[in-house]
């Protein structure tokens, strides 16, 4: 009788614990749903502003623009001048031009899209400032980008290398692309 009765509390609070951890699981799984999308773009020029505002539209999320605290001039974007801004910039891997710190609750997004010119085959390191600013570890990054020409291939591949911390899904040159296409392009997506 005794082996019966200590069987049955046994199994007891088997259930009860199984209940608990598939109660932890669906809270989890709640706040991973109510976790906020942020966009996220660099424009100099305002082509790459018009897209992220289409990605926003698409999947809901806020709006937000990484600021320069020194706005780029059209003579800072001569990329045929070496000793121009952009390309002191980026012939610096280490060069983290200033931006306006004023992203409020960073923390609250699970899911940030990134848009950004392409710039000598990456991301302008503008975009590495962003990163650096504001920790997204464990969040779902995806980037997002405007082109003259080249791809978002070597932008992908070396900010998967640089911060291995942050969930990437690798992004695409959206070069002229309607709302459908963007639609299209964000319902492919893998998180």
């Amino acid at each position: 009788m005794k082996r019966f009765i200590l069987t049955i509390a046994a199994l007891a609070m088997v259930f009860v614990s199984c209940g608990q951890n598939k109660k932890s699981q669906q809270n989890n799984n709640q706040e991973e749903k109510q976790m906020k999308t942020l966009v996220a773009y660099f424009s100099a020029t305002g082509t790459t502003k018009a897209l992220a505002e289409k990605v926003a539209n698409t999947t809901g999320g806020d709006l937000y623009e990484i600021k320069p605290e020194v706005p780029y001039t059209s003579e800072d974007l001569d990329w045929t001048v070496k000793t121009s801004r952009s390309s002191v910039e980026m012939a610096d891997k280490t060069s983290r031009p200033a931006i306006v710190k004023d992203l409020e609750n960073a923390g609250d997004y699970g899911t940030i899209y990134i848009g950004f010119p392409v710039w000598w085959y990456t991301a302008p390191t503008i975009i590495n400032t962003f990163l650096e600013t504001y920790d997204f570890s464990g969040k779902n990054v995806v980037f997002f980008a405007t082109s003259g020409g080249s791809t978002i291939d070597k932008a992908n591949a070396q900010f998967k290398e640089q911060y291995p911390a942050v969930k990437w899904t690798a992004g695409k040159v959206l070069n002229r692309a309607t709302d459908e296409d963007v639609k299209a392009w964000v319902e492919s997506l893998k998180f």
